[in-house]
This record gives structure tokens, C-alpha cells and sequence, in this order.
């Protein structure tokens, strides 16, 4: 094994850096591709996320690797080699695993123990996947890396530290308040329809506000994203009436309905209708039905919102999708704005801005940019009635932080599941070894038989088979110790020379061992002339 890791993060470098350097998606897949066409490299993956881009790969030399592998990310982020080289880390064999999986369980986020960084590296294991350029040892590592930050979330409570940039980013907007009582009966912009963008309207919605409006260059992810709030919306407002009889869909009145739009802005092409209680919409925000079929909720006025985990979605909640050629329209029309949408140059510019808080002047307009490169302008900060949280201020503000004590916890695991990794690839390392070895003395098992056929014709069909078993046996007994034990050394620390040292002591044909490492998938670029 020579995993390399070459990146940058928000530990090792300012957001202005991260921005510059930032892959939008079908970067990401022309870095993996060039990166396995590079010499050294035979795997490679892309893990780009909004405060980290990191390359992987399974080199043949490290130092040709690591200045390969700079190279190219400078290459694809388009940030000069000279520039970027001061913000970049590396890590090699056991550092690199031990990186990834404390990246995995959310000990290397801004927000410590956030658990969306799990479905980024699923979703960069699946695109080295469907590029193939991720082979056994990068598949073996990235899955077992989704293994380890599982295993960290469920065995510690690292979750209680752990939130999401979304959530961490509207606690910083909601200052004293908690963010259900800030947020409830809002109005919300989502501007994209990415995964964060998703996470941000769930999130927004089970706030409670009380409309979440989807912008997106395509509107059809918009409208898919909408529809998919009204369905979590109804689904949370059936368990939440009073009696699952009385749990039913309505048109809210003012609501968007079917090509008639909203009372909160323009015609949309999706509805929000949700499961609405036949008590007054006070009644039953999040109601518990009591014995006696009653709903137990406070009014709305007294309770807010309810804590998270309770199915807090705001009934009469709207969800609409619009396209990007109105998002001025929405702006002037929303309290809380959350944009993500990955695109290069800024979506909201400061005159976009200004222009819609000049038309709400009594009205606060909170804005979060979880995008990487920004899609919101910072001279926002400057305008008066509004508030911008972006990745820079999220940096600052998660540095004071508390750490869970559950963190010790979760290290020690990375530490253990780091070993365990170590040894079972050292151990499959030397496999290729240990079967071409048998292979040779079945093939001299063989070749002697038939010697034996030669000498002794008049063997009749049960003696020859009982001479080739006996001669199997002695064969299979003289190897077993020898094998055994240089599987258990191979998994040790520097174990990898003792696979050398056996195709010495017997002379294997290294093309032999090469061909049973291709048979099992593993390195084929390595075959190469």
C-alpha cells in the first residue's frame, strides 16, 4: 500500500485560498482522470467539499507522487503551483488512512461532528466508481472510511457536537434565540437545489417557517426539491393531528395551490399542501394527541417551535419552486436567505442586495452562504438591515466552539479501525505471494506425477491417486507454517518485505504474481510496459 494524500483545507488555509481554490463538479472528474493518466499514480479520488479539496491516490514513488499530485491541483483549481504549494498538506500510507477517517467522523470539520461529510465521500468514492478510477485500495479504504464515521456516530455522542454547516450557520443568525423561535413563520429563499441546498430547506422547514421558496438555474430540481418538502411536510402533519382521522391535506387559504401561486410572492410551479389539523392552525404547530384525542401543543404565540427530533414542521407550510430570473422578486419578499449553488461569480451582488432591502426598510434580511466559491457579495456586510453569515465568518465563529467529550472516544476509534485497516491490506498484500507460491508447487506436484507415470505405467488408477494425494499432503504440510506466519508478519508495521523475501527464497516469476494481482483487480496500470 502507497496511499498518498495531497490538499488543502480550512486548516491549512484562509477561505479567500479554499474560495480560489474551490472544484466545481466536472473538475472534480477531469482531476481524477488526469490524475491515474500521471505516472505515479495508479487509483485516484477527489474528496472537494466547501472547506476542503483533497486529492488520493495509490502511488508507485512518493516524491514523484506528491509533486505530481500538487501539480495537478494547481493545474484544476487554476491557482499557480508557487501560490498554492504554502496552504498544501500531505500524508502517506497509515497518516493518509488515519486522515481520512478522522475526516470521516467529523473531527477534521469546521463544525465538529457534522455528519454531511459522510455523504461527500460517498459521493467522491462513487464518482472515482463510475470513473474507474478508484481500484481495491482506494474502494477498500473510502468504504471502510463510511464504516468508521457511522461506527463514530452511533457509539459516541459526538452527535451532540456534531451539527451540520446549516444548522451551525442559522444558530449563528438566530443569535440568543434558538433558531426554531427565530425562524418560525418566516419566509425563506433557497437558492440552489444541490445537496446542501436540500439540507437547507429540511432544515428551514422543520424550523418552522412558514414558507420555503426553491430557486435553481434548472427548475425542475427546484420543483423536485419542493415536492419533496410538501410530502415530509404532510407525512410529519398526519403523526402530528390530533387522531390520524382528522390528519388530512388542505388548501391553506392565501396558499399556493396549483398554478395560482402564493400569498408570499409570484405564481410558482409547485404547491405546498400539507397535512393540516381540522383544529384551529394554532392549536397543533407540533401536538402530541392526548387520551382523550385532544391536541396537547401550546398555541403557536407560546410555544414557537418545537425542539428538533419532535417533527417540527410548521403546519400550513408552503414550499414552491421558482426560477433563478425571479430570485429578485423572492429577495425582496424573504426574511432568510440561504444560498449554495456552487456556481462560478456571485449570485446576489451588493446592488441586488441593496435593492431589496430598500424595499422592506422595517424588515431584517438574514442571509447564510454555505457556497465555496461565494454566491453572495461581501459588501453585504456593509448594508444596513442585513446580516450575511458566510464559510469565512462560520470559520471564526466555530473556532470558539466546545468539543464534545466524546471526542477522545471517537479518536480512539480512528486509531483502532486505522490499525485494523493497516494490517488487513498488508496481509492481502502479500496474498498475490502466497498463491503464485502454491500455484508453483501444485505445478511441481504435477510435473512429478507425471514423472511418476512415466517410471511406473503399471499403477493401476487407486494407487496412482493415493501417491498424488500422500505427495499433496507433504507438500500442503511443508507449506502451511510458513504461510501462516508470513501473513501474520506481513500485517505488522513494515511487514510489506516479507512478501520480497518468500518470492526469493523460491524463486517465484514476478510476472506470476503481478498476473494474480491483476486477476483480482487490483492495480492493473501497474501491468503496464
Amino acid at each position: 500500500m502507497s496511499l498518498l494524500v495531497v490538499g488543502l483545507s480550512h486548516r491549512s488555509a484562509p477561505v479567500s485560498a479554499l474560495e480560489r481554490a474551490a472544484l466545481p463538479a466536472e473538475q472534480r472528474a477531469k482531476l481524477a482522470q488526469d490524475a491515474l493518466v500521471a505516472e505515479p499514480a495508479v487509483e485516484a479520488a477527489v474528496l472537494s467539499t466547501c472547506n476542503r479539496v483533497e486529492l488520493y491516490a495509490d502511488v508507485d514513488k512518493f516524491h514523484a507522487g506528491v509533486a505530481e499530485l500538487s501539480t495537478l491541483l494547481a493545474q484544476h483549481t487554476g491557482v499557480p503551483l508557487d501560490e498554492l504549494t504554502p496552504y498544501l498538506y500531505v500524508h502517506y500510507e497509515d497518516r493518509a488512512v488515519h486522515h481520512l477517517f478522522t475526516v470521516a467522523c467529523g473531527l477534521d470539520s469546521m463544525v465538529v461532528g457534522e455528519g454531511q461529510i459522510l455523504a461527500q465521500i460517498k459521493d467522491a468514492l462513487a464518482l472515482g466508481q463510475e470513473l474507474h478510477t478508484a481500484g481495491r485500495l482506494l474502494n477498500d479504504l473510502f468504504q471502510q472510511a463510511l464504516r468508521v464515521g457511522k461506527r463514530a456516530h452511533s457509539e459516541t455522542g459526538i452527535d451532540k457536537a456534531g451539527q451540520s454547516l446549516v444548522t451551525f450557520g442559522l444558530e449563528q443568525l438566530a443569535g440568543d434565540a434558538s433558531v426554531e423561535r427565530w425562524a418560525a413563520g418566516k419566509r425563506a429563499l433557497v437558492i440552489g437545489a444541490g445537496s446542501m441546498s436540500s439540507l437547507a430547506a429540511t432544515t428551514l422547514a422543520r424550523a418552522g417557517v412558514a414558507e420555503v421558496a426553491v430557486a435553481n438555474r434548472t427548475l425542475e430540481r427546484a420543483e423536485r426539491l419542493a415536492t419533496s418538502l410538501v410530502e415530509q411536510a404532510r407525512g410529519h402533519g398526519m403523526d402530528l393531528a390530533s387522531g390520524s382521522a382528522n390528519g388530512r391535506a388542505k388548501d391553506l387559504p392565501g396558499a399556493a395551490s396549483p398554478g395560482h401561486g402564493s400569498a408570499f410572492g409570484p405564481a410558482a410551479g409547485v404547491a405546498g399542501l400539507v397535512a393540516v389539523p381540522d383544529q384551529p392552525h394554532h392549536a397543533c404547530v407540533a401536538g402530541v394527541p392526548t387520551p382523550d384525542g385532544t391536541c396537547s401543543a401550546r398555541p403557536a404565540d407560546e410555544a414557537g417551535a418545537v425542539a428538533p427530533g419532535r417533527g417540527a414542521w410548521r403546519a400550513g407550510l408552503v414550499a414552491r419552486a421558482v426560477p433563478m430570473t425571479e430570485v429578485a422578486v423572492e429577495l425582496a419578499a424573504a426574511d432568510i436567505v440561504v444560498s449554495c449553488t456552487g456556481a462560478t461569480g456571485l449570485v446576489l451582488d451588493a446592488e441586488a442586495l441593496r435593492a431589496a432591502v430598500g424595499q422592506r426598510p422595517d424588515r431584517p434580511l438574514a442571509l447564510l452562504d454555505l457556497a465555496m466559491p461565494r454566491d453572495i457579495d461581501a459588501a453585504a456586510h456593509r448594508l444596513d438591515g442585513v446580516r450575511l453569515v458566510d464559510i469565512e465568518s462560520l470559520a471564526e465563529a466555530s473556532a470558539d466552539a466546545p468539543m464534545a467529550a466524546d471526542v477522545d472516544q471517537v479518536r480512539a476509534i480512528v486509531s483502532a479501525e486505522v490499525t485494523a485497516f493497516g494490517a488487513a491490506q498488508r496481509a492481502a498484500h502479500i496474498t498475490p505471494t502466497v498463491v503464485a507460491l502454491r500455484t508453483m508447487a501444485a505445478s511441481v506436484v504435477a510435473s512429478e506425477i507425471s514423472r511418476l507415470d512415466g517410471r511406473l505405467p503399471d499403477l493401476d488408477d487407486k494407487q496412482r491417486a493415493e501417491i498424488t494425494q500422500t505427495v499433496r499432503r507433504v507438500v500442503d504440510k511443508l507449506l502451511h507454517a510458513p504461510t501462516v506466519r508470513v501473513k501474520q508478519l506481513a500485517a505488522t508495521p513494515g511487514g510489506a518485505g516479507y512478501a520480497d523475501a518468500l518470492r526469493e527464497l523460491f524463486d517465484l516469476d514476478p510476472e506470476a504474481v503481478a498476473a494474480v494481482s491483476r486477476a483480482d483487480g487490483n492495480h492493473p496500470k501497474r501491468g503496464r510496459a
